[in-house]
């Protein structure tokens, strides 16, 4: 029998506490009234949880676009967290770290999941600099790319960590090696209720190498090989993306690009993502590759570093493609970004002009 989203699994804890329907609404209370600015958020969350409604609003991140407000099923979230512990083999009791922002959905379904499963949920502070007691063992948590980055020296604690919000570089990829940790790279958004796919990023076989999609969802890709979800235990409408895949098999299938990110150079259809994977190991500080008009070529392709200045080595670019080298370079010492990690190149590439 599958779960509804009015009951609250028996073993359910949170901070070291059982609590029932109607006391999580008096903690919610509590936290929303006098706890600081992450368990306001938690609070907030869990009272629209608990009230009659059977959807919640949520705002998506902005990172691609202007942010919007959304209406999610409560009871699709329940399936996507069932769905998400059916994969891991999360089972009732099992111990889960929360250190990731609740106004958006990675962090609210981290509570979901845990009222739904039966997991014993700790709170911490959603810092990039997650501080959680290393001697207590965690079955499970959440991350963004920067706070794994910042927290390699502290997963012994961890058995199961999904990272997701933002791309993991592969020079953090290459530190995962030796972790213990299992450490997955998630696929999804707000619209699709948290990850509908998962790629296991340490100790790895050739098989376990592209994005596994979870149980009771099919994909297909669109005449702009743009990826299009079918889960209907979360969406009543296919979920149609601007995601460009290479799809491996039915279950399958790796990431290539974003259709709107895609640059026309000359008539040479390019993918900055494919271009920042091969400049990865040779540019030492931050950057993203983006595109301006150009009066010849259609578009250019342009370079924008999180540095103080825009010089670089001419061989920096020897792995590139005639096309794929940046015409020009642009610098910003601090990229904008937003609360989850994700980069907001139109703002970032605003404030250059500017």
């Amino acid at each position: 029998m599958t779960p509804t989203f009015d009951k609250i699994h028996l073993k359910f804890k949170l901070n070291n506490t059982h609590f029932s329907h109607q006391d999580l609404k008096e903690v919610a209370y509590s936290l929303v009234k006098e706890g600081v600015a992450y368990e306001r958020s938690v609070g907030s969350f869990l009272l629209d949880w608990l009230d009659e409604k059977d959807y919640i609003s949520v705002k998506t991140s902005g990172s691609t676009g202007l942010a919007k407000t959304i209406k999610l099923r409560k009871q699709a979230m329940v399936n996507s967290a069932i769905m998400t512990g059916d994969f891991f083999e999360l089972k009732p009791g099992d111990k889960a770290l929360h250190c990731l922002p609740s106004q958006y959905i990675s962090g609210k379904m981290m509570l979901v999941r845990a009222m739904i499963l039966g997991l014993e949920l700790d709170l911490v502070s959603p810092s990039t600099v997650p501080n959680y007691d290393t001697k207590k063992g965690y079955d499970f948590c959440a991350m963004i790319p920067l706070q794994l980055k910042n927290s390699l020296d502290k997963l012994e604690c961890i058995k199961t960590l999904i990272v997701g919000g933002a791309a993991v570089s592969k020079t953090l990829q290459i530190s995962l090696k030796e972790v213990k940790t299992a450490v997955f790279e998630t696929y999804g958004m707000t619209e699709t209720v948290s990850h509908i796919a998962v790629k296991k990023l340490n100790k790895t076989l050739e098989t376990d190498s592209h994005f596994q999609i979870l149980s009771d969802i099919s994909i297909t890709k669109d005449n702009r090989d743009c990826l299009v979800i079918e889960a209907k235990k979360f969406s009543e409408t296919k979920i149609i993306t601007n995601d460009i895949i290479n799809m491996i098999s039915n279950t399958t299938f790796d990431m290539i690009g974003r259709f709107d990110h895609m640059i026309n150079s000359g008539g040479v259809k390019l993918f900055p993502e494919c271009i920042e994977a091969k400049l990865q190991d040779q540019i030492k500080s931050r950057f993203f590759i983006t595109s301006e008009s150009d009066e010849n070529l259609g578009q250019k392709v342009i370079l924008v570093l999180e540095s103080e200045t825009n010089t670089l080595a001419t061989s920096v670019f020897d792995g590139l493609e005639k096309f794929e080298v940046p015409k020009v370079i642009y610098n910003i010492s601090k990229f904008i970004e937003t609360p989850t990690g994700k980069l907001q190149r139109q703002k970032i590439l605003e404030a250059i002009v500017r």
